[in-house]
């Protein structure tokens, strides 16, 4: 099968990373590590008028109806921008709301969602905490095999402390009841399993883009830093782990484009792929940070630095929707069960 992106969606690519890179410079990003919620309204309002926060939803509803594969590309650009607005809850929860199946409730917030009116946060059990709940407009909860939607008010929200901070989760505190529940059983678990997969492909795209962002700086930096009278990237040794970055980097791509596609097309096997995905894509994002660190020297290790802002979002993006570990859990139990077939509602070894 011959893959590729056509034109268009190369443009629309191409579009957001020039719009982030005027509109959201590292600045930027570190100034909303001190504001009250995190995030910026503005910043999420202009990202609804590109069409981003309604990618996934139907013309219908105000947005773009496209699917997984192209909000990959969207998702690489927002890592590589270091952007921390919630575009990855989005991507869960238009798609979640449309497999809901509930007319009233698409007709209440996808419009809402897709022009930049609302935020939606989604939890999961593989996650300990709900991100971005703080803005969050409507919040789809999970409760042992059911899915909850719930407004603000009804749920009480504790801050967590983090080591990215642009990052903001929270704890939650609510009480189930008929009148929230949205889905249970079989139908819930299902959900909850196809939610897993986009929320897992989401952040390993944005590794990628951390990932090269990551490698750029280090490329950088070893072209002016000088010893013995000679830019350090002249050194072999410096140019091997460089080079090794690249290659992570460039084997992770495809593997990451090829789960979008699952995705997009509910192929069998798609969990399978999105969990290779999440551990190609981790993988390649831990060596960018630690060889950008190494090619920094100290001078990487300070707050003034711009390098820490990528190198945490690496780590808290790996930790998101799955670490490398439970996806290499995901992965054994299809090799121990090779005639198994890895789609909704199936659950492996190390899956909560």
């Amino acid at each position: 099968m011959r893959f590729g992106f056509d034109e268009d969606q190369l443009l629309l690519q191409k579009t957001l990373r020039d719009f982030l890179e005027s509109r959201v410079p590292v600045s930027r990003v570190r100034a909303l590590w001190d504001s009250e919620t995190g995030r910026s309204p503005e910043l999420w309002k202009a990202l609804a008028e590109l069409g981003v926060t309604g990618l996934l939803a139907p013309e219908a509803h105000e947005g773009m109806g496209m699917d997984e594969r192209v909000g990959v590309l969207l998702h690489e650009e927002a890592g590589r921008a270091a952007l921390a607005e919630p575009l990855v809850a989005t991507s869960v929860a238009v798609p979640l709301l449309l497999e809901l199946g509930s007319r009233e409730l698409e007709g209440r917030w996808l419009k809402r969602i897709a022009v930049g009116e609302a935020i939606a946060a989604v939890g999961h059990p593989v996650n300990a905490f709900v991100a971005d709940a703080q803005v969050a407009s409507l919040l789809l909860l999970p409760h042992r095999d059911e899915i909850h939607a719930l407004s603000p008010e009804q749920v009480a929200l504790v801050r967590q402390p983090v080591n990215d901070p642009a990052r903001r989760v929270f704890s939650t505190s609510w009480t189930p009841s008929a009148a929230t529940k949205l889905a249970g059983g079989e139908q819930a678990r299902e959900l909850l399993s196809n939610a897993l997969d986009r929320g897992a492909l989401a952040c390993a795209a944005q590794l990628l883009g951390v990932t090269d962002r990551l490698l750029e700086l280090a490329v950088a930096y070893a072209k002016q830093r000088v010893q013995f009278g000679q830019p350090i990237g002249s050194f072999q040794a410096v140019k091997h782990h460089l080079a090794n970055v690249k290659v992570a980097l460039e084997y992770a791509r495809p593997v990451v484009y090829r789960a979008a596609h699952s995705v997009a097309c509910r192929d069998g096997s798609r969990a399978l792929h999105v969990a290779h995905a999440k551990i190609a894509a981790g993988e390649a994002a831990a060596q960018a940070a630690k060889a950008a660190l190494q090619v920094h020297g100290a001078i990487g290790y300070t707050w003034e630095q711009d390098l820490h802002v990528w190198m945490r979002r690496a780590w808290s993006l790996e930790l998101a929707w799955g670490s490398s570990s439970f996806h290499r859990a995901r992965v054994a139990g299809f090799v121990l069960a090779p005639d198994a077939e890895i789609g909704p509602g199936t659950t492996f070894r190390g899956e909560s």
